[in-house]
């Protein structure tokens, strides 16, 4: 096993599954004590079991729940000197914003953006008091571009802002606060979406410059990067890992990438 991180007490919410389990396993990999966290109970403990580490169930979206989360964990398992946001929910269907629900919108809020937000400052604010500590949210290039997705884009581009503003807020108290935007990742969810015909595989690898959806592994490996000390002079950053989604795209006026 890596040493990377020394023991470290690494917090990863949404770790029951997705990006968040193949963060979660990479990190134990390297060395850290890793806390899951994840409203999936059964989930959260199968892969605590499975890393040898320590579950905590918990909706990210219940009131006042996070800052008593982040002091027991503290106490049951250490100093969190690492946290990673992945929780999050997907919007389902891109329907025409006069066709989605405001309790659709109001559920990506509470999760996505109030959810992450409020672990940041559950679990910054001790960093801060110690004077050390490294935060990585999951956005999207939802958040980066437009698309249909009228909820989650806005909510994923509100996790960049809050990503820049906390850097700039806890960068001179030796916390770094930074971002990542996945492309598609062929999660379990994203793959029932595609079951489901609600997502086309074919036309989105088309639309990435690799002509690949992204693997879980390929994103837990740039996190495990940012919340490393390898990347100490890294804060407030928002790093697309997307297979060139962001740079294919605007081909299409030319007639698409060459070689396709």
């Amino acid at each position: 096993m890596s040493s990377r991180f020394q023991q470290g007490v690494a917090v990863v919410t949404g770790g029951a599954s997705g990006i968040g389990r193949a963060c979660a396993e990479l990190l134990a990999e390297q060395g850290a004590r890793v806390a899951i966290v994840d409203r999936d109970a059964e989930g959260a403990n199968e892969v605590a079991c499975t890393l040898g580490s320590h579950a905590f169930a918990i909706d990210l979206s219940a009131a006042g729940a996070l800052d008593a989360l982040a002091e027991r964990i503290e106490q049951e398992v250490g100093p969190v000197a690492m946290l990673l946001n992945a929780a999050g929910i997907l919007q389902g269907a891109a329907v025409p914003p006069q066709d989605m629900s405001m309790e659709v919108y109001d559920r990506l809020f509470a999760v996505n953006m109030r959810g992450t937000y409020a672990s940041c400052v559950a679990f910054g604010t001790r960093m801060v008091a110690r004077r050390a500590g490294a935060i990585l949210n999951v956005g999207s290039i939802s958040g980066i571009r437009s698309t249909p997705l009228h909820a989650y884009g806005p909510m994923k581009a509100a996790v960049v802002s809050i990503t820049k503003n906390l850097a700039g807020e806890w960068g001179p108290s030796g916390v770094r606060v930074n971002c990542l935007s996945p492309g598609p990742v062929l999660t379990p969810p994203m793959q029932a979406a595609i079951d489901r015909g609600e997502r086309d595989r074919v036309r989105m690898e088309a639309c990435a410059a690799t002509g690949r959806l992204v693997m879980p592994r390929e994103v837990a490996l740039v996190a495990a990067f940012l919340l490393s000390d390898d990347a100490s002079a890294i804060t407030g950053v928002n790093l697309p890992v997307d297979h060139g989604w962001l740079v294919a795209n605007s081909w299409a006026f030319f007639g698409g990438l060459r070689g396709r």
